[in-house]
């Protein structure tokens, strides 16, 4: 989805803003402002009906669509190992960390409420969890365990260090569990929800909390491909081989 500037003005439907931008759902979700099929209000009357500061809610949306796009130019390959994991943690972490309980949030919402008409929701929702249950773990274990380790290989490589063969244990055994079962499980469970979602194509006539939980999905599928992308393609085959060449002088 490409997303335009909006300008949002108080003469704007709740409905409307959220149509024009999904990611203003989280804006309205989180003052209890209803922009679904009950949301046919301007933002100026709901604002004045629930007694919520209208200029303080308006900069919160704009926020909320502000774009940041990065150059396909950038070479994250030429990054050095600290800047890049500094980079994953920083911008894909925190997005999963902030993120996904939202995004857990509105599935479950929307499936629970749409559970007859859409009985393939269940199906996303299990996928889903099994994304969720996986990351969370993941997370903590790249930030504490492995990326340290990568570091201080790292830190050791570059600066030649006559003991930096001594630091080099079993890096290669759990990159490749990461590689190999993890991040594999999560991209299988992202292409169910592919299949399942047709691409995340929410059907004709379908209403503004499908739209949205769709989106959200998608959103999640493309930090989650760029992320996986900046560990298994760059950052563990660096680290790896800067491994083997530290055995090597052992």
């Amino acid at each position: 989805m490409f997303l335009k500037h909006i300008d949002i003005t108080e003469d704007l439907f709740v409905t409307d803003i959220v149509r024009l931008d999904y990611r203003t759902a989280r804006v309205f979700k989180k003052h209890d402002i209803d922009f679904c099929c009950g949301g046919r209000w301007t933002l100026g009357t709901v604002c004045e009906l629930k007694g919520i500061d209208l200029i303080a809610i308006m900069n919160e949306l704009e926020h909320s669509v502000k774009k940041v796009q990065l150059s396909n130019s950038i070479r994250f390959d030429n990054w050095s190992i600290d800047f890049l994991i500094g980079y994953i943690i920083n911008v894909h972490h925190h997005y999963l960390r902030n993120e996904l309980p939202g995004i857990k949030d509105q599935l479950d919402r929307f499936t629970e409420a749409h559970a007859k008409k859409y009985p393939h929701m269940k199906e996303v929702q299990e996928q889903f969890r099994y994304v969720y249950q996986e990351l969370i773990p993941h997370l903590a274990q790249e930030e504490e365990i492995l990326f340290p380790y990568i570091r201080q290989i790292a830190h050791a490589y570059d600066s030649k260090e006559l003991y930096a063969s001594l630091l080099v244990r079993t890096l290669r055994k759990p990159v490749e569990n990461v590689m190999q079962h993890e991040h594999d499980f999560i991209s299988k469970s992202l292409q169910n929800i592919r299949t399942l979602t047709d691409t995340y194509r929410p059907p004709e006539m379908s209403c503004i909390s499908h739209d949205v939980t769709y989106s959200l999905l998608k959103e999640l599928d493309n930090d989650l491909v760029q992320h996986l992308y900046l560990e298994n393609e760059i950052l563990f085959p660096k680290a790896i081989a800067m491994e083997k060449e530290l055995l090597l002088k052992r």
